[in-house]
């Protein structure tokens, strides 16, 4: 039997397993830590009853995975979360504007832009199923819709300056800035806008949910399906060289570059090593998991209703702030995502109890403490906030990246967006998840399509392990 090994059970790592085992291959995934999860852990980081996801905790891309989508990962436990309102982005006025389940519903919030939003968003939420499984594959490889992802590329290249300065309402601008600053690049550079659009789509199509129980949920049932295929997850196996991998046909690294070089690196040519030593991380991030005493309070009644708040005021403001970190800075006002989990979820607090999740942007490697500036930014929009905090965690970037080595200086991306490398990840080549050694191949979030919860980037190094191995 064709037997392959896994390094790494993040979502990735556990979706490449599934796609071998599926094709009849032993499989066994080889974990660090003492649960499968990776980006995708559920923990009780601050007082005893209260569960917080510890890195991703609102899932868009998992939800609209084509991947995911094709596992019975119901039966094994996963139930999604889906609020109707995906996220709210309030204003110093009182007011706020939201992403709503209904792409109507949330255009008709736009004044003057909503006939200009609804006619950029419907062909891809009408299309979603067509465009996901075309945006989110690797750049070289033949689109199954190619005029639909034209027509998606012809906006999604330009910068969020670009996309967002084309509409007349400032809460317009400062909603599709808000969504293209997930991507931890400054604004005004190419291709930013696509994760303004791949977010909103996904808002309208599939919705922004939360794991039931925690994003733990999520590993939890990728790798309880795994097993009912035959494959095996072994923890506490920490990989710190070939040696400490049993024997196989192939090896799949739900790893970033740098520790694909510790690990293998005397087993790849002088170019992929010089390749791998050139790739560049992106800023960090600087999170705050909350034990609350009540809600925060939020000034805007819409933020009640959302799982996820956006804080960061104007296009303006967030423009500025991304563009100071990326230059080394911290903002005194940074944008801040927040979530609240419990509002739609009993089960991750005492009861009459909640938890809160926030993190701001840093610069790679950052020690900086963000709490004071994090906490001002949600006081700013949710007055008496601090007074309903019974505990807090925090983790500074360089904490992200001791907690997971995959988070180099604090970078959950899996390495920057920005430019080319949001395409040619790890480095250039036909197939990004091969390697000049026949039996070695990269499934991390530093492969397309990059960063999520979403399982494509271990689908797809699959998909070129089985060719290398004759399976397909």
């Amino acid at each position: 039997m064709t037997t392959a090994n896994v390094v790494g059970a993040g979502p990735n790592g556990l979706a490449a397993a599934i796609v071998l085992a599926q094709a009849g291959v032993r499989v066994t995934v080889l974990e660090a830590e003492a649960t499968p999860g990776g980006g995708s852990r559920t923990k009780e980081l601050t007082l005893p009853g209260f569960r917080h996801d510890v890195c991703s905790a609102i899932h868009p891309l998992a939800a609209g995975s084509p991947f995911f989508n094709s596992l019975p990962l119901e039966a094994h436990g996963l139930r999604w979360i889906n609020p109707d309102v995906a996220m709210a982005h309030p204003f110093d006025d009182r007011t706020a504007v939201t992403l709503r389940r209904s792409l109507d519903q949330t255009a008709s919030l736009l004044g003057r832009d909503a006939a200009a939003y609804r006619g950029l968003m419907r062909p891809l939420v009408e299309n979603w199923d067509k465009l996901a499984g075309d945006a989110l594959a690797p750049l070289l490889r033949v689109p199954r819709h190619p005029l639909l992802l034209a027509q998606f590329g012809l906006s999604a290249m330009r910068p969020a300056t670009s996309l967002a300065g084309s509409f007349q309402e400032p809460r317009t601008r400062a909603l599709l800035a808000g969504l293209a600053a997930h991507a931890n690049v400054p604004l005004t550079k190419r291709f930013t806008a696509s994760f303004a659009l791949v977010l909103a789509g996904a808002a309208h199509a599939v919705g922004w949910p939360l794991a039931a129980g925690g994003s733990q949920s999520i590993a939890d049932a990728l790798a309880s399906y795994l097993c009912s295929l035959g494959g095996e997850v072994v923890t506490n196996h920490r990989v710190s060289n070939l040696s400490d991998v049993a024997g196989g046909d192939a090896v799949l690294f739900d790893l970033t570059p740098r520790q694909v070089l510790r690990v293998a690196g005397d087993r790849l040519d002088g170019r992929y090593r010089k390749d791998l030593g050139r790739y560049r991380y992106g800023p960090g991030v600087f999170k705050i998991d909350y034990a609350l005493d009540a809600p925060i309070p939020w000034m805007a009644p819409e933020c009640r209703d959302a799982a996820t708040v956006h804080l960061g005021g104007s296009m303006q403001e967030i423009v500025a702030g991304e563009a100071l970190i990326a230059s080394g800075g911290h903002p005194e006002k940074p944008y801040v995502i927040v979530a609240q989990p419990s509002l739609f979820d009993p089960t991750r607090a005492p009861e009459g109890k909640h938890t809160g999740w926030a993190y701001c942007h840093v610069p790679n490697g950052s020690d900086e403490d963000m709490t004071g500036r994090i906490e001002a930014q949600i006081e700013r929009f949710a007055p008496g906030f601090r007074d309903r905090i019974l505990a807090r965690h925090t983790l500074s970037a360089s904490d992200l990246e001791a907690y997971n080595e995959n988070y180099v200086g604090g970078d959950i991306a899996g390495g920057s967006h920005e430019g080319l490398q949001l395409f040619l990840r790890p480095a250039p080549r036909l197939s990004p998840y091969t390697t000049p050694d026949s039996r070695l191949f990269v499934c991390s979030s530093s492969t397309p399509p990059g960063a999520g919860v979403h399982g494509l980037c271990g689908y797809f190094a699959a998909q070129a392990t089985l060719k290398r191995l004759g399976k397909r």
